[in-house]
Order: structure tokens, then C-alpha cells, then sequence
């Protein structure tokens, strides 16, 4: 298992759509084990495919805090929603950014497992949170986009101060 390194806003990587799996092999299994040991390492509860740069729409997560309930999603599909509430986000990719978006508090998600088998679950809270949040990185989608304009723009702003203050390597064009 790796850890592998976690894309961060804005990179252009996490903007774009994920390709749902056709084959369940052992590179497969490898990146669902890179999945949750790069999400073990980093203390998060939820992980997908593109935040690491692979454009598969395979996502993991862990609620039990003791990572003793991994789970698995390849080409998830979330079937229905419901009970929305207001839920306090942050992501790995957004690094220390937190914020209150719009989420269904219940769904019932289609998906498949690492063999292929496919399967349904009900899920309810920070469950169904996490795997929406997830979904939404499959779509190219931010738990950012979810926040209001104002809170959007701020953010912008921020990384684009931030680009511009990092020093560049000498003989650059970049």
C-alpha cells in the first residue's frame, strides 16, 4: 500500500469528470488500497479517485474513527435523497477551508464493490454526507461550489494571493 500524494484546489485535475470502471482487477484493488491508506495517513473519513489524480470514479470511507469500517464505492450511483439539512464540510483538497453546505441527511446509493458485485445501501447522517461529498469529486464538483458566492469569491481570492506570493524557480516562464 502507498500513500500517495492529494491534489489540492485549483488544481485543474479536480475539475474534471471521472470514468466509471469496466475492469475489476488488481489495479483496481492496488488503488482501493492506496485509497485508504492515503486516507488513514491524512485523518480524513472520505477519499476518492481523483483527488489523487486517477480519473475512475472509485471512492472509500471510514466514519468508525479506529479504521475498522472501510468501505467501498466504484461507480456509485445515489439512487434517492432525503431529509436535507445544513452539515459542516472541510476537505482534504481544500485544505483548511470549512463550511456549511446543503445535504440530504438520508440516500440510498447503487454501487459496486472491488470484485464487481454490486450492491445497495441505505445511509443516514455523516454516512450519507461523506458519500455525497464524494460523488460530487466523481463530478468534478468542490464542497466549495456548494457554499454562497460571497464565501466562494473570498476563497478565490485567497488562492490566487497565494499563487502569486509562491516564489517562482529562477529561468521560470511559469
Amino acid at each position: 500500500m502507498t500513500v500517495r500524494l492529494i491534489l489540492e484546489y485549483p488544481d485543474p485535475r479536480l475539475r474534471q469528470r471521472s470514468l466509471p470502471v469496466a475492469t475489476f482487477d488488481a489495479a483496481l484493488r492496488q488503488l482501493i488500497e492506496d485509497l485508504l491508506e492515503t486516507l488513514y495517513a491524512k485523518g480524513g473519513i472520505g477519499l476518492s479517485a481523483p483527488q489523487v489524480g486517477e480519473l475512475r470514479q472509485v471512492a472509500v470511507a471510514d466514519l468508525s474513527g479506529t479504521r475498522s469500517a472501510p468501505r467501498v464505492y466504484v461507480n456509485p450511483e445515489i439512487v434517492t435523497r432525503s431529509r436535507p439539512a445544513i452539515v459542516e464540510e472541510s476537505c482534504l483538497s481544500v485544505p483548511g477551508v470549512v463550511g456549511k453546505v446543503l445535504r440530504s441527511t438520508r440516500l440510498r446509493v447503487r454501487a459496486r464493490d472491488a470484485t464487481g458485485a454490486g450492491f445497495e445501501q441505505d445511509l443516514a447522517d455523516m454516512d450519507a454526507v461523506c458519500l455525497q461529498h464524494e460523488v460530487d469529486h466523481l463530478a468534478g464538483k468542490l464542497f466549495i461550489d456548494r457554499l454562497s458566492p460571497l464565501r466562494r469569491l473570498r476563497l478565490w481570492t485567497m488562492a490566487r494571493s497565494a499563487r502569486q506570493a509562491t516564489p517562482r524557480p529562477r529561468g521560470s516562464d511559469i
